[in-house]
């Protein structure tokens, strides 16, 4: 029987790869199958918005389990606690994959969702556990950067996987995904929580570690550029593939290619977020970062409502914001969870709840307002956008 792993070298390869494809169980369990989106509409005989459902479940259950997993990752630590998780994202997958009727996959992907969302919650804490603030911070810009990767391959893999072999391919390939970081984690990645608090699961204890980070104005701004960073993104990609195939009429071997546009924006922002957080400072990399998708999403929106419906009206503003959030994102993860080093999970499983709740919130406000035009996710990048900035302006900048 394998041994269990030391604590894991911050300089490793293979740790680095292992928590990026961790964090990166949510990207790539929504962006492999939206372009089988429309066709699973039609399969199952059912409405756009029961479709993006299956998006927007995805991140509630993110939302409800992230709660959860800080405060177990703080008690048990780190590894069981991803262990446990992987293997539950394993069996929703293939629950995704056996499903007879949108709402049975609706449910699975919730369950789905539960296990996924070891990965981003507990990985962040290891990164705060292995790594100081400044440092952390440049090492999830390069996570993010890296991660960007897998957004950028998933849509256009499952397109091609879609057309050969139908829409439960994709889930197969989840399922797969999953055995992998699991055979990783198992091998590879020891133990970093140092200090274990014996009282983490405690109710009273939960309630008051988040009743802490909710009043810290510095934890709290850093949560919300976050937040409304990340939904003004999830707004379009879950509606990318009814915006890209049904509006502008991009086939669905190609729709990969076209969210890819925006993607490669994601990671020409994350590289240059690692690259020059430290020279510039963690606060005013996201200034920057907040400043990019308000301008970016305001001029998106203002080209839907002048009537401009093209994939470049749609693609370029989309990628400059995209490249913005990846400014904001990680810098502004890393800044939420350094002031209260003992409650890093907890500050870890809060930022993502709030993260998911606004994602979810941003995909079921697209379907239900979608009009067949460019305009609902337009009008959500750039209000989204706006109040990144101003989250920013009244929370993080006024900090010093």
């Amino acid at each position: 029987m394998t041994a269990t792993p030391s604590r894991p070298d911050p300089t490793s390869f293979k740790v680095t790869a292992l928590l990026t494809g961790l964090v990166a169980f949510g990207p790539v369990s929504t962006d492999l199958y939206l372009a089988s989106l429309p066709d699973m509409g039609r399969y199952f005989g059912t409405s756009v918005e029961m479709v993006q459902m299956t998006l927007s479940v995805f991140l509630l259950g993110f939302a409800v389990s992230m709660l959860v997993y800080g405060p177990l990752s703080d008690r048990f630590g780190r590894r069981r606690v991803i262990l446990g998780g992987v293997v539950i994202y394993v069996i929703g997958s293939l629950a995704c994959m056996l499903a007879p009727s949108i709402e049975a996959l609706i449910a699975s992907r919730f369950l789905q969702a539960l296990g996924a969302c070891c990965g981003p919650v507990v990985g962040r804490a290891v990164v705060r556990d292995v790594y100081p603030r400044e440092q952390a911070a440049r090492v999830m810009s390069y996570m993010a950067s890296a991660m960007a990767l897998a957004p950028f391959v998933a849509p256009i893999l499952g397109g091609w996987f879609h057309t050969l072999f139908g829409w439960r391919s994709n889930f197969i390939l989840l399922g797969l995904f999953g055995v992998i970081l699991l055979v990783g984690t198992w091998r590879w990645l020891g133990e970093t929580n140092s200090h274990p608090d014996p009282h983490a699961l405690s109710p009273l204890r939960m309630a008051g570690n988040y009743r802490t980070l909710l009043a810290d104005r510095q934890v709290l701004g850093y949560v919300l550029v976050v937040a409304t960073a990340f939904a003004g993104m999830f707004s379009f990609i879950s509606g990318s593939s009814f915006v890209l195939i049904d509006v502008l009429g991009l086939p669905p071997a190609y729709f990969g290619f076209g969210f890819a546009v925006v993607v490669a924006g994601y990671i020409v922002g994350g590289f240059v977020a690692g690259k020059w957080t430290h020279r510039v400072g963690l606060d005013r990399m996201i200034g920057i970062g907040t400043i990019g998708v308000a301008v970016s999403g305001l001029v998106c929106l203002a080209l839907a409502w002048s009537g401009i419906q093209s994939l470049p009206a749609v693609l370029l503003p989309l990628m400059v914001f995209f490249m913005s959030g990846a400014m904001v994102i990680p810098n502004g993860s890393a800044g939420a969870i350094a002031p209260h080093p003992r409650m890093a999970g907890a500050a870890s499983a809060l930022l993502g709840f709030v993260q998911m709740v606004c994602g979810s919130l941003a995909g079921w406000v697209h379907s239900a307002s979608f009009d067949h035009s460019t305009r609902p996710l337009a009008t959500l990048a750039g209000c989204l956008g706006l109040a990144a900035l101003t989250a920013y302006v009244l929370l993080v900048r006024k900090k010093a």
